[in-house]
């Protein structure tokens, strides 16, 4: 298994975590935050190579902190399906911050993005050593340093998520389904099936800063409406076929953010959903000039679902 499908796994599963704890009712979540106490405490332990242990286990429910490193690290650790600045805050008033004032605070969101809460400032009564920016963990952030992490450790964390959450991917299925929607396109008579699209793309064409790419999403995005045809007739073979091949393109984006130049950006996606599909054993071989039209068809039409590159709307 090579790096960007370690990173696949690991990505599905920390999302699939999240979404089991946001969605869970009130009866069950105490008893899942728990669990996911313990898996962040290894997770965090395996990224960072720190001495997490659950202080829970020590002193039941100690109010603020979940997690703590005793060592020369001294790190704490609230893991929380909450994140709010009012919850942040409240933590740094508690009475045991004020006896572990020399240690650094962490604070990991286990459901929700956290991006603004690292914008904000807080009221730090005890002056605990805390820094927004750096010391706000959610899945994204995670999945980011996961991301730049060796090969060696991708696999430690892969092999640990594997233990814990199970279910290993099989990777040529997950693939299947783009490389059996591209087989279906490229069998279309694409010159039949231009039709005018509802969708104000120039602004989220200018909003993204996209310049060499505008042509290309100009030129494919009329044949968003056959596409959303084509789904539909793919879907009556299984639930939410479409469904994986829209994330599947939209998890390829996620992945190469750290391209800076959003042009660059928008090409190497299309790069890379080709390559995957022809990486796939469910792929009949054709001409790769049909390929490249399909796949830019696949990406713009992820691109006008705003399942790629930020909505201007929000």
């Amino acid at each position: 298994m090579n790096r960007t499908k370690y990173f696949n796994y690991i990505f599905d599963k920390l999302n699939e975590l999240a979404y089991k704890i946001e969605s869970k009712g009130k009866l069950n979540i105490l008893d899942l935050h728990m669990q996911a106490e313990n898996f962040y405490l290894h997770l965090l332990n395996l990224i960072f190579d720190w001495k997490l242990q659950n202080l829970n286990t020590q002193l039941q429910n100690v109010a603020a902190i979940d997690l703590i490193d005793n060592t020369e690290n001294k790190i704490i650790v609230q893991v929380s399906a909450t994140n709010t600045k009012d919850k942040i805050e409240k933590t740094l008033k508690k009475e045991i911050i004020k006896t572990h004032s020399d240690f650094n605070f962490k604070f990991v969101s286990i459901s929700k993005d956290a991006a603004e809460l690292r914008e904000k400032t807080y009221k730090n009564p005890y002056l605990i050593n805390f820094n927004p920016v750096n010391d706000i963990f959610d899945i994204n952030s995670i999945l980011n340093i996961i991301l730049a992490s060796d090969l060696d450790k991708q696999k430690l964390i892969y092999k640990f998520i594997l233990k814990e959450l199970g279910n290993e991917i099989d990777m040529v299925k997950l693939d299947s389904n783009l490389a059996t929607i591209i087989n279906i396109l490229s069998k279309e008579n694409w010159a039949r099936n231009k039709e005018k699209l509802q969708f104000d793309i120039d602004k989220k064409i200018s909003h993204n800063n996209l310049i060499r790419a505008k042509k290309n999403i100009e030129k494919y995005s009329v044949y968003h409406n056959r596409l959303d045809k084509i789904y539909s007739e793919f879907d009556l073979n299984g639930v939410n076929k479409s469904l994986s091949v829209v994330e599947k393109i939209s998890r390829v984006y996620i992945q190469n953010q750290n391209i800076n130049n959003e042009d660059e950006l928008f090409f190497h996606v299309i790069d890379e959903v080709a390559q995957i599909i022809m990486e796939s054993a469910n792929f009949i071989e054709i001409a790769i000039d049909e390929l490249e039209l399909c796949v830019d068809i696949l990406v713009v039409d992820a691109f006008i679902r705003c399942e790629i590159f930020e909505n201007p709307e929000l």
